[in-house]
C-alpha cells in the first residue's frame, strides 16, 4: 500500500485497448509512457478510454513504469461517448438479428422436411460454447491472464458456433476491433453457411 504523502501525477490515456484492457499514459510535461491496466482504476463505473485525463501513481515492473491507483480526472467528451453507444446499441441490434434469423431459417428447413432436427440443434449448442469461449476470453483479458487462441475461437465459429460468436463479440464488445480476426471471422462464416447450402441443395436434388 503507498502512503497518502506519495506524489501524484497527472497525464493523458493515448493509448487504450479496451478488449486486452490496458493502455499507456502520457505524462503531463512529457516523459516516457506509463503503462496502465484495467484493474488499476480506482472506480469503474466508466471504463477507460483515450482522451481521458488521469492521476495516478507511479510504479514499476520488470517492463517499466506503471501506473497505480489511478483516478479519472475528465473523460472524453460526451458526445463522442454516446456516438460510441449509439454505434455499439446498433451493431448489437445488427448481431442479434443475424444469428436469429440464420437460426430461424435452420429451423424453417427442418420443418420443411430440408434439414433433420440434429442439424438445428448442433448450431445451438455450437453457438453456446461459442459465446461461453469468448467469454472466458473476455474475463482473462481484464485480468491480464492466460488467453484462448484465436484459433481456436475460429475454429468454433466454422463448426457452426458462429452465431453464438457473433452475438458474443458485440455484447461482449470483444474481438471488434482487430482487421485480421474480422476476415477471418467473416471467412468461417461463409464457408459454414457455403457448407450447408450445398448439403440443402445436395439433398433436394436427390
Amino acid at each position: 500500500m503507498r502512503s497518502g504523502n506519495a506524489p501524484r501525477y497527472q497525464g493523458k490515456i493515448t493509448s487504450w485497448k479496451d478488449e486486452q484492457g490496458f493502455g499507456f499514459i502520457t505524462p503531463n510535461g512529457g516523459g516516457p509512457a506509463v503503462f496502465v491496466h484495467i484493474s488499476a482504476f480506482v472506480g469503474r463505473a466508466v471504463r477507460p478510454a483515450g482522451g481521458d485525463i488521469v492521476t495516478y501513481h507511479l510504479g514499476a515492473n520488470d517492463k517499466g513504469p506503471r501506473a497505480e491507483q489511478v483516478a479519472r480526472v475528465r473523460s472524453r467528451p460526451a458526445t463522442k461517448t454516446s456516438s460510441s453507444r449509439t454505434q455499439h446499441g446498433a451493431s448489437k441490434t445488427r448481431a442479434w438479428i443475424a444469428a436469429l434469423g440464420f437460426l430461424g431459417l435452420v429451423a424453417l428447413c427442418v420443418v420443411t422436411g430440408k434439414l433433420p432436427a440434429a442439424v438445428l440443434m448442433f448450431y445451438c449448442g455450437a453457438s453456446a460454447v461459442a459465446y461461453a469461449a469468448y467469454a472466458i476470453d473476455k474475463s482473462r483479458a481484464r485480468k491480464n491472464a492466460w488467453r484462448t487462441k484465436e484459433n481456436t475461437l475460429h475454429v468454433l465459429g466454422l463448426l457452426g458456433g458462429w452465431p453464438g460468436a457473433l452475438v458474443a463479440r458485440q455484447v461482449l464488445r470483444h474481438k471488434t476491433n482487430k482487421a485480421s480476426f474480422r476476415g477471418m471471422f467473416r471467412a468461417t462464416v461463409l464457408i459454414n453457411c457455403g457448407c450447408l447450402a450445398w448439403y440443402v441443395l445436395s439433398q433436394a436434388s436427390t
